[in-house]
């Protein structure tokens, strides 16, 4: 049988440090851009230097652990990696996704970021396995309803890959949308293992199995929409793919006994209760005896503080009395309360 042709996605690098806007046309109109030298590669170096300190090496019986999604709330933020808390914060990040939501960076909010491992193996997979993913659309575990009309998305997803394709291949495939009668993205998104009564089954092949015995027509609609117009993020290190909760996406198989590692971030416009974080809340970790929170909050800018959902300045939780109870609570470690003072 004559191997399919694998479709890439084209980008061009950055000229600086902010999106252009064929990338925001393309994230808004088709679900997804692909970005180069967004964030700063020494950054990048140290956070994959953390990342190989912290995961075990590919064929070794401690990597078998992590032949699933995400770190297991292992690495997440606020991380002990310091690259990985700034990468997590980064003034260019926000500012990308506040050029796509169209709204600014106090508006964005931070719900997740996750420094996943993912290992080629040649082992039968489980039904939940994320091998050789089958197309979905990530918005179930992310909102408790269904992302609104296409014109007005209200999150950003983002793949930091700190590899090269070459090295270990695992790219994304996305599935381009093609205005608002592409037969790929009919509304409402249902159509995928995990929603409604259907089982979540993770694997291509067994989730494929399984809608055609419960939804022959799902099954058919995927068949014949989505994986044949699949294309792939062919990556560099450090490059970032930008998409939606309503793009349909899949992750391919990584090299036998390599290791790809990627952080997964996720910003929502502020105001969205129905977006919930993907880890325990920013303040859970505020018993940590390393006070990395506290430190956290007390460093970050005004604009950095506010997407972790701290009340920006001349909000209504603001008052002499507030003002002077929260820097009393930050105080030792370095906190200045000038832009909140100044706005009361």
């Amino acid at each position: 049988m004559e191997k399919p042709t694998v479709r890439y996605i084209q980008s061009e690098r950055l000229m600086d440090s902010r999106l252009d806007d064929e990338h925001i046309r393309s994230w808004r109109n088709k679900g997804f851009a692909l970005v180069h030298d967004l964030l700063p590669h020494s950054l990048l170096a140290a956070l994959k230097q953390d990342a190989l300190a912290f995961y075990p090496e590919p064929n070794t019986t401690a990597s078998e652990g992590y032949n699933d999604f995400s770190s297991g709330q292992s690495f997440v933020f606020p991380s002990r990696s310091t690259a990985f808390n700034a990468i997590s914060l980064h003034p260019a990040l926000l500012q990308a996704v506040a050029d796509l939501l169209d709204v600014s960076v106090l508006e964005l909010r931070l719900t997740q970021s996750d420094l996943w491992p993912k290992y080629g193996s040649d082992s039968a997979p489980n039904a939940g396995d994320n091998t050789d993913q089958r197309m979905h659309c990530d918005y179930p575990n992310h909102s408790l309803v269904h992302p609104p009309e296409w014109d007005s998305p209200e999150a950003v997803e983002m793949i930091v890959y700190l590899n090269d394709y070459d090295e270990c291949e695992g790219a994304t495939a996305v599935v381009p949308r093609h205005g608002p009668d592409d037969p790929a993205y009919p509304w409402p998104i249902t159509q995928t293992p995990g929603v409604g009564v259907l089982d979540y089954v993770n694997d291509r092949l067994q989730a494929e199995v399984y809608m055609a015995e419960q939804d022959p027509k799902a099954a058919a609609f995927r068949a014949e929409h989505l994986y044949p117009r699949e294309e792939v993020a062919r990556y560099r290190f450090g490059s970032v793919l930008l998409y939606r909760h309503d793009t349909w996406h899949r992750g391919r198989p990584v090299k036998p006994g390599t290791l790809r590692l990627v952080q997964n971030l996720t910003f929502t416009k502020s105001g969205r209760e129905w977006l919930g974080p993907l880890h325990p809340g920013w303040s859970w970790s505020m018993y940590r005896r390393d006070k990395l929170m506290e430190k956290l909050i007390a460093q970050a800018t005004v604009a950095q503080r506010t997407v972790l959902g701290f009340p920006p300045p001349g909000h209504e939780y603001w008052s002499s009395n507030t003002l002077a109870a929260v820097e009393a609570r930050y105080r030792v470690f370095g906190i200045d309360m000038t832009a909140y003072r100044n706005a009361l």
